[in-house]
This record gives C-alpha cells, structure tokens and sequence, in this order.
C-alpha cells in the first residue's frame, strides 16, 4: 500500500473516532471501556495474525518493547485524552492533542538524531495556526478554570504519552519486529495495564447494551484501533514519526467536515481559512525533502551548462 493510502485511511478513521468516543463517556468507566475497546481489538488481532500464520513467538528484548508500546500508546495516553474529554470541549482536546505533532519532532530529533528539515517545522507551525484558527470561537470562549486547565493538562499528558509510543514504534520496526503482530501483543499489553489501573480504582466493569455505546465500542476496536493504528504505525516506519505525526493535525478537520455533513454545522470563514492552512501546511510537511522530477531536471541541465 503506498504511503498516500496508508496517510489517508489514518487520517479518515481516526478523523472519525472523536464522535465515537463521546459514546464512550457516560454509564461506563472510561478506563473499562477501553478495556473493552483493546480487549476486542486484541483477539481480533490474534485472530487474524493466526489465520495468516504469522509468528507470534518473539523473545524478551522483544517484548519490552511491547509492553511499552501498550503502555505508551494503547493505555496511558487513551485514559488521558478520555478524562481530558470529561472536563474540555473536545474542541479544545483536539487543539491540545494536536501539540503530539511538535512532540513527535522533537522527540526524533532527541531519540533518533534526525534532521528536521526547515519545510517541516513551517509546514508544522501552519498547522497549529490552521487548527486554532479552525476551532477559534469555541476556544476563545473558554474561561480559564481549574478544571480546564485540568483537562488541558489531561490531554497533554496523553500526547505525550503518545509521541513516546510513536518512538517505541519506530525503533522497533528499525529492529526489524512487523507492525501487525507488535500492535498485537502491545494492544495484548495495553489491555491488561487498563484492566490492572480499572481494578485498583475499584471500577465495576460494567456494560452499557444501548445501540449507540455497543456500535461506537465496535467502531474504535476494529476501525479506530486495528485499522487506524495498522497503517498509522506503518506510515510512521517509513517516513518517520516527525512526519506521520502531522496526521493528529488532520484528525480535527475530517471531524469537522463529518459534523457539517451530518450535524448541520454552519461553514464559516473560520472554518474555511483554517481548513487551507492545515491543508497547506500538510503539503510541506510531506513534501519535505521530495524534489519535483522538473525541478531536478533542471538544475541537472544547468551544473551541465556551467561545467561546459
């Protein structure tokens, strides 16, 4: 599958998952729910990976890493975003989220040594600019309490979190370990850190039959976690997590353009200007370092010119 495809399907999907999750949050604890969400994600997964007679036995360097991998990215991180959701608007959770992008740079630049190139930290800052100016009215409005500033700092937590996972990820595919039975045992992991954390808080695990909370929960453990995080991880091994992290700033868009569709929401000159800016700035953060072929073409014909 090329990289286009792997960016879009991550982008669409997980663009898509902020409904569900609203669905998520109510009669049931949300760290039960993720339980639920990476339980099924988890035997789905093995599921297939048997079907496919992939191999699944790995050594302990190995799993370390996917223990951290279902720490960082299937449990911590999801328990932050979701409790910064009781407290902010998910709004301002998606502005907040969005600052994985930078994380994710920096992080690269720390873990792996790599050069970011100018175009992507332009590229990057268009994006925040874009999402701010995307969700401006409901941001502008809100009144700096205690219990936002709790859930900013929720949601942060958990983008960092995030970005570390990314690292994991990315180092172990740099080790070679295939994405779909990493994101396997690591979702296996996550499951279990969720359960243990659900448990010591005392929450009964309780489940909620109504359509609304049975579809959503379905919805995020196949699409929003096997789907998304399959080609998501995949995308981040080949063009690195700086790069593929500029996807949570297209998440809030697709959210947006699913709620003008389907919940009557007005277009704005707001909406519409943020909307080019994150589009522009996700043109030069993934056409960072890719020449055009007429480009290349012709400083080819001028070294010629100046060498004769």
């Amino acid at each position: 599958m090329s990289n286009t495809m792997l960016y879009v399907i991550s982008v669409v999907v997980w663009g898509s998952t902020w409904l569900a999750i609203s669905y998520q949050l109510g009669n049931v604890e949300l760290e039960v729910s993720l339980v639920y969400r990476y339980g099924i994600a988890t035997v789905l997964l093995f599921g297939w990976c048997l079907l496919q007679r992939l191999p699944m036995r790995f050594g302990l360097f190995a799993h370390i890493r996917f223990m951290l991998l279902g720490l960082l990215l299937f449990s911590l991180n999801y328990i932050g975003t979701y409790s910064a959701q009781l407290y902010i608007t998910s709004a301002l959770n998606a502005v907040a989220f969005s600052t994985m992008m930078w994380m994710n740079v920096l992080n690269t630049r720390l873990f792996f040594g790599t050069k970011i190139e100018p175009k992507v930290y332009l590229g990057a800052a268009l994006g925040m600019l874009g999402i701010i100016v995307l969700f401006w009215p409901e941001v502008s409005s809100i009144s700096w309490s205690d219990r936002t500033l709790l859930g900013v700092a929720f949601c942060l937590s958990g983008a960092l979190l995030a970005s570390l996972g990314n690292m994991v990820s990315q180092s172990a595919q740099q080790q070679g370990l295939p994405v779909l039975q990493s994101n396997a045992w690591g979702m296996f992991y996550g499951t279990l850190f969720t359960g243990l954390i659900a448990i010591r808080q005392g929450h009964p695990f309780a489940f909620d039959t109504s359509a609304a909370y049975v579809i959503s929960l379905l919805y995020l453990a196949v699409f929003g976690s096997i789907v998304a995080f399959g080609t998501y991880l995949k995308l981040l091994g080949r063009i690195g997590a700086h790069k593929a992290g500029y996807a949570v700033v297209m998440f809030p868009v697709v959210a947006l353009i699913l709620s003008v569709l389907f919940e009557d929401l007005q277009i704005s000159m707001n909406i519409i200007a943020g909307v080019l800016l994150v589009l522009f700035g996700n043109v030069i953060v993934l056409g960072a370092g890719q020449s055009k072929p007429w480009l290349s073409s012709l400083l080819k014909r001028l070294k010629l010119q100046r060498a004769a």
